[in-house]
């Protein structure tokens, strides 16, 4: 028995032994970890740039103003599980790289490759193109090298010195449109009652689900404007390929003949009509870009860097302003406006609101910037961004407004009231009306026998419940509250942008304009870019000397320490293709198309809105 108790003992104190050292072992290995992470993340080696390299720009995913709010860290689980996010590129990080190696001397010539865009907004591309045209003004060359191009990717190629084409390429030209779904008649299949309450002629949001085909109302507004963004666009091409006018309208509809007389083949017609400059295959470009840069070190292709790394030696605009000098604060918002706080790529009201009041509290914010890119939203969260900027202006500081792609309906009910308003030539903005929509089921469930019933205290009591048909008095009181928003919208404009109410009235109605269109109209003073915005709040602060600067949400040092380990996490998990993030979700998309989850936001269901996605003007 005493052997087998010191038995026992002894196999007891190894067994902790063995325990404790593998408790040691594990802990000091998630130590090493922890070094080995905080090395790759924090001590980076820094970028090489050879000399007499090409640069290449290859901007992955969507171009956007500001990034969707989804942690690092969740992407990288998120790509673990599968779960596919957007890609995104700043449109400032793009700019950024363009003008610093234009001055950069290790860089010989700039190669787009574009492939990799998934969406962008035609005053993104000319903002980029802008920054084309500065790098070439000092002598470099651009060369432009794809398979095949877009409409968005051409109007981006067309800047460069050089298009080349595929042999099997293609130039997809093909003009602007809108053209959507219209549902009417399958509603009234499903016997599913749409009542809608609207102001506004043009006001066309909603009309997928009233008719079956687009009004004549919309019809002449989206004519109007996509003739004139169109114009622009063609200008552009044409100008850059030193084509003839009206050329571009031509080669899309005399396809077919241009076709049979080259054979079918599409990159033949496109060489013939100038618009690339030579057709190569993919060892012929590679070899091409080699005998003007040279091979690279490893002899692996030509010599060059990415627009990745590159971006990693750019001083990126607008990231840290001098504190002890006078700043502008800028505001990023894009997405459907949104009542309440935190709904990821959106413009969540509360969020904005904190953000202004930021500027508003920050002593060495003289001036804000409002960079709006968003088609509206709901009307309620819209008066509260509105409200939050004019105590910006009581406060003694200007506000000015920079539109981008979109800024209309709630958008511009924000925008109204600002000292300046600047807009692209590309913008869509007006759009000044108020719809409501309210779906009943009642008919739906009647068909197959089911049917809601009951008692209540008031003739409206029931007005909850989407399977009842909805109160008459209900109705009106909507109607009512839809004109009480109208007037309260006309009003707004009326007297920020100092413009009599009659006038306002004849150019609102709902309907949408173009950039130009609107500033001849009075809805914006000026034509230019994000800059220009900044430059008119340095005027109107009286600052001789400033610094721009974003306006951001304060985040806590550990959440930032988490966010770097997360993004470079990301980095490297994509640099090993852990997982695929060239793909989108369905959901997604979905929601990027259709907007749905829009109409839940606003308290009275009223909303300030245009249905104009960026892709309508079909890329």
């Amino acid at each position: 028995m005493k052997k087998l108790f010191i038995f026992l003992g002894v196999f007891v104190h190894w067994l902790w032994k063995l325990l404790s050292a593998g408790c040691t072992i594990l802990f000091n290995l998630f130590v090493l970890f922890i070094v080995l992470l905080l090395l790759v993340f924090f001590v980076q080696p820094p970028v090489h740039v050879p000399n007499g390299s090409a640069l290449v720009i290859s901007p992955a995913g969507d171009i956007v103003e500001k990034t969707t709010a989804i942690s690092p860290i969740s992407r990288f689980i998120n790509g673990f599980a599968g779960i596919t996010l957007p890609r995104e590129t700043l449109l400032q990080d793009i700019i950024d790289v363009i003008n610093a190696a234009a001055d950069d001397n290790r860089i010989k010539i700039l190669v787009l490759h574009l492939t990799e865009i998934d969406q962008s907004s035609l005053n993104q591309l000319q903002a980029i193109g802008r920054a084309l045209e500065r790098f070439k003004s000092t002598g470099k060359k651009i060369i432009a090298i794809d398979d095949q191009y877009n409409q968005m990717q051409y109007y981006l190629a067309s800047f460069a010195d050089k298009i080349f084409l595929n042999p099997m390429g293609t130039i997809n030209l093909r003009g602007f449109g809108v053209f959507r779904l219209y549902l009417k008649e399958l509603a009234d299949r499903l016997a599913v009652n749409f009542h809608l309450f609207k102001v506004g002629s043009y006001k066309s949001a909603m009309e997928p689900f009233t008719r079956n085909d687009m009004s004549d109302e919309a019809r002449e507004s989206n004519q109007l404007w996509l003739t004139n963004l169109w114009k622009l666009y063609s200008d552009t091409v044409v100008r850059n390929r030193n084509l003839s006018e009206g050329f571009i309208d031509r080669y899309i509809n005399e396809m077919p003949s241009h076709l049979h007389r080259l054979g079918g083949s599409n990159s033949k017609m496109a060489l013939d009509a100038n618009l690339v400059d030579g057709i190569k295959t993919r060892a012929e470009i590679e070899s091409y870009l080699s005998s003007l840069v040279g091979k690279s070190a490893d002899d692996s292709s030509f010599k060059h860097i990415n627009f990745s790394d590159y971006l990693e030696t750019v001083t990126r605009s607008y990231q840290n302003g001098d504190n002890k000098q006078n700043r502008i604060g800028l505001i990023v918002a894009g997405g459907n406006i949104v009542y309440g706080k935190n709904v990821p790529g959106q413009i969540s009201s509360e969020n904005i609101r904190e953000l202004i009041r930021k500027a508003k509290r920050d002593k060495t914010i003289k001036a804000v910037v409002l960079r709006i890119d968003s088609g509206g939203g709901s009307a309620f969260a819209s008066e509260q961004i509105r409200e939050e900027l004019h105590l910006v202006q009581k406060s003694g500081k200007p506000v000015v407004v920079s539109m981008g792609a979109l800024a209309a309906s709630g958008a511009y009910w924000i925008s109204a009231g600002a000292d300046q308003i600047i807009a692209s030539p590309y913008t869509l903005t007006g759009s000044i009306g108020i719809f409501g929509i309210m779906p009943t089921f009642e008919n739906t469930l009647a068909r197959y026998g089911v049917f809601s019933d009951g008692t209540g205290t008031t003739k409206i009591a029931g007005s909850g419940s989407p399977f009842l048909p909805l109160p008459p008095e209900l109705s009106e009181s909507i109607q009512l509250n839809v004109e009480e928003g109208y007037n309260r919208f006309l009003t707004i404009v009326s007297e920020g942008r100092k413009i009599p109410m009659e006038k306002v009235e004849s150019f609102a109605q709902g309907r949408v304009w173009d950039g130009a269109t609107a500033m001849n109209l009075g809805l914006v003073d000026k034509l230019g870019t994000l800059d220009d915005a900044i430059k008119e709040a340095g005027k109107l602060a009286g600052l001789a000397k400033y610094s721009a600067v974003y306006v951001r949400e304060t985040s806590y040092s550990g959440l930032r320490l988490f966010n770097t380990l997360g993004q470079g996490a990301v980095r490297w998990a994509e640099q090993l293709h852990l997982f695929n993030s060239a793909s989108k979700s369905f959901w997604y998309n979905f929601s990027k198309q259709v907007e749905l989850s829009l109409f839940e936001s606003d308290p009275s269901c009223i909303y300030a809105h245009c249905l104009i996605p960026h892709s309508a003007i079909a890329f």
